[in-house]
C-alpha cells in the first residue's frame, strides 16, 4: 500500500456502499485502517495479513505476546473462530452485539500466530456500531483488531480527523463514522463453563 492515508468519511447511520467498497479494496491490498466501534476507534486489517498485524503492534507498541482481537460481523461468524458450547452460546447471544470482548478457546480457523501461545485462546467482539457492521458485511472473515490507544495514553481515540492528523504516515485509511464513545469494552474470560470478569467496562457483567 502507498503511504498516503485515505480519509473516507461516511454517514454514521447510513454508510454509503461506494465508500465502504473503497475501504474493502484497501483492506484486500493488505492495508491497515482505523475504524469506529462503540468503545472508541480501533485499528484493523484482514485476518490473514501477517504484516498488517505487525504494523498494528508497532503503532500500539505491543509485543508479540499481546493478543489481538477478532471483530466479527455476528454470532455465527464468531462461532467459526471459537469453540463455543451450548451454555456459552446462550450467554453470548444475550450479550452480543455489545460492548464486550470475550476470551474463548480458538478454533482451527484462527492462525496459530494469533492465539495465546500457552492457552490457545482468542479475543472476539461483535460491535453494535452501524458503520463497522456495514463494512464487515463486505468481508468473508473478521477484522484482526486492537483498540486505537496511542502509546502513553489510557483512552482510545474517538475522532476520525484527529486520527488522520496523528497517524497519517502509519495508516492506509481512516474510516470516519463520526464520534465514538471512549469507555472500553468489558472483557470476559469464557474459556471454562462459567464467565469470569477480567475488566469491567461499559458492558454490564452478569454471571
Amino acid at each position: 500500500m502507498s503511504k498516503e492515508c485515505q480519509y473516507i468519511s461516511v454517514h454514521p447511520d447510513n454508510p454509503q456502499p461506494r465508500l465502504l467498497q473503497q475501504v474493502v479494496d484497501i483492506l484486500q491490498q493488505d492495508g491497515v485502517i482505523a475504524y469506529p466501534t462503540e468503545s472508541g476507534y480501533a485499528l484493523g486489517c484482514l485476518l490473514d495479513n501477517a504484516e498488517g498485524a505487525k504494523r498494528i503492534r508497532t503503532i500500539r507498541r505491543l509485543d508479540e505476546n499481546h493478543e489481538l482481537t477478532l471483530m466479527c460481523r455476528d454470532l455465527s461468524n464468531l462461532s467459526e473462530y471459537a469453540k463455543v458450547g451450548n451454555s456459552q452460546f446462550r450467554y453470548l447471544k444475550s450479550h452480543l452485539p455489545g460492548a464486550y470482548t470475550f476470551i474463548l478457546p480458538a478454533s482451527r480457523e484462527v492462525p496459530r500466530r494469533l492465539q495465546s501461545p500457552k492457552r490457545k485462546t482468542i479475543g472476539l467482539r461483535v460491535t453494535p456500531n452501524t458503520v463497522t457492521n456495514a463494512l464487515l458485511a463486505y468481508l468473508d472473515k473478521p477484522l484482526l483488531t486492537a483498540s486505537l490507544i496511542l502509546p502513553g495514553e489510557e483512552l482510545p481515540m474517538t475522532d476520525g480527523w484527529s486520527i488522520r492528523e496523528e497517524l497519517d504516515h502509519a495508516l492506509d485509511a481512516v474510516l470516519d463514522g463520526g464520534y465514538s464513545g471512549h469507555e472500553p469494552t468489558t472483557i470476559i474470560d469464557f474459556t471454562e463453563d462459567e464467565p469470569i470478569l477480567v475488566r469491567q467496562g461499559q458492558g454490564v457483567f452478569s454471571e
